[in-house]
């Protein structure tokens, strides 16, 4: 692999300072995670909160997994601020909900593509569905609901 095709590192958006406290408000949450899981855990919502950033108007939304990690950069109220201001000023905002018939399975797709047009690789271990806590399992019980400003429109509920 070429020097052009090393992946970009999405750590680099905080200091390490900012990402061992996130990471540790991950682990506080989760009580048994590793402190690799839940660093990587924060670095792919890193990836996801720039991934929202750089593509206003596009519907995105994390796995449940990565969603954790959207919520301890969130809790850091500063470094969240200025992560948005540094990624280009549009503020990702965050509008909880938990529905687990409101899944659109396209959306992780959508998500991911966003990512790596960014120049990222999305951990796929940790991009499953909203059921999928085979790798592990976190504490938030959210899914975004149908006027989440990241997820713009109403998902159809499953027939059945």
């Amino acid at each position: 692999m070429s020097v052009d095709q090393l992946p970009v590192i999405a750590r680099g958006l905080i200091t390490d300072e900012q990402f061992t406290s996130c990471r540790t408000t991950v682990m506080d949450a989760n009580p048994d995670m590793s402190q690799v899981m839940a660093g990587r855990i924060v670095e792919d919502g890193l990836k996801f909160v720039a991934a929202c950033s750089r593509n206003p108007g596009v519907s995105l939304a994390p796995s449940r997994i990565v969603d954790e990690g959207w919520h301890a950069l969130l809790l850091h109220t500063a470094t969240y601020a200025e992560l948005c201001e540094e990624l280009g000023g549009n503020f990702v905002h965050h509008f909880p909900g938990y529905d687990p018939t409101n899944y659109d399975p396209g959306i992780l797709d959508r998500t991911r593509q966003a990512i790596t047009g960014l120049g990222y690789v999305p951990d796929a271990e940790l991009w499953g569905e909203p059921s999928d806590e085979t790798l592990v399992s976190v504490a938030a019980r959210c899914q975004h609901a149908p006027d989440c400003s990241i997820v713009t429109i109403p998902k159809p509920k499953p027939k059945g």
